[in-house]
């Protein structure tokens, strides 16, 4: 196995590292920031990057936030950014449902387990949905919700497809519901089955932990996940940007989804930064889901250059 180049202190490397890519698309939480800190140098390294003619794209699974909420979200912590540079694992499935799946009447609805990030790019791109942040679906399990469910009175018949994200208010009238529309025929999408999710410098559970319950609730039924590492979205990215594969690198800090993304797109580069889930000595093991071709510190070791 080949081992990954480390990039950090060698300015003749990591200049012939830039010099090989057009395009960096690049992950957010653990790379670019944790939580609302971003870290040291990462806004003047991705201007150097620019100046030098690169096109950034940040590729996140996080599906809680829409483009442009994303959008707010880098203006505010003075990273310099548009709506066309960002694609979510919610957008990525908002596009997955509308011009490929092509659900029809009168099976056209989604039911989303997850937050408003969701619901907003399916209503860009005019997909009616149920479920998600509807208070309604925010509350305890009552005595009536068990009849109502098993006779499918509180369903909706036009539900075609479940969808699953990182969701904050998850419980057990969501997951009841979701799984007698999978019962029912729905396809089952997740917008990505990251275990963990990244937040101020510690662990929480990510948005496979919502799905999982629902494939051991149908004897192992699993999800089309439309997030890294998924090349669905690696299909849709290319697509909406025209870049040449062998010319893009994929940054990250995850090996199973940042890197193993990188490497099944057959992408020029994956880079992987230690500043968020896996460090050195997870590639280096022999069970490795995937190593990158190169290592840095940190994303702001490719600007010390500048």
């Amino acid at each position: 196995m080949t081992k990954p180049k480390y990039l950090t202190g060698n300015n003749a490397a990591i200049n012939e590292f830039i010099d090989q890519f057009d395009v960096f698309l690049l992950d957010c939480d653990g790379v670019i920031w944790s939580g609302d800190h971003v870290f040291e140098g990462v806004p003047e390294t991705l201007e150097f990057l620019r100046s030098k003619g690169k096109k950034i794209v940040f590729v996140t699974n996080n599906s809680t936030k829409s483009r442009e909420e994303y959008l707010k979200k880098f203006t505010g912590l003075g990273i310099p950014s548009n709506v066309e540079e960002i694609f979510g694992s919610a957008y990525s499935s908002a596009i997955y449902i509308s011009r490929i799946l092509k659900l029809s009447p009168p099976k056209n609805k989604v039911f989303v387990i997850g937050e408003a990030g969701i619901e907003h790019e399916l209503r860009s791109e005019n997909i009616p949905f149920i479920g998600g942040t509807d208070p309604s679906f925010r509350r305890d399990f009552g005595p009536e919700d068990w009849r109502g469910i098993a006779d499918g009175s509180h369903l909706d018949p036009e539900v075609g497809c479940v969808l699953a994200g990182l969701d904050f208010h998850i419980n057990y009238l969501k997951l009841s519901h979701a799984l007698q529309y999978l019962r029912r025929g729905a396809v089952f999408l997740a917008t990505n089955v990251d275990s963990t999710f990244p937040m101020n410098h510690n662990f929480f559970p990510g948005a496979g932990s919502m799905s999982a319950p629902l494939t051991y609730m149908t004897g192992g039924q699993t999800p089309l996940a439309l997030g890294k590492p998924s090349q669905a979205m690696m299909d849709a990215i290319e697509g909406k940007f025209q870049l040449d594969r062998a010319r893009t690198c994929m940054v990250g800090d995850r090996l199973n989804t940042d890197i193993k993304f990188g490497i099944e797109g057959r992408l020029g580069g994956t880079l992987a930064v230690l500043t968020g889930v896996n460090k050195q000595a997870d590639w280096e093991a022999e069970d490795a889901v995937a190593v990158p071709a190169f290592y840095v510190d940190k994303l702001s070791d490719l600007g010390a250059v500048a």
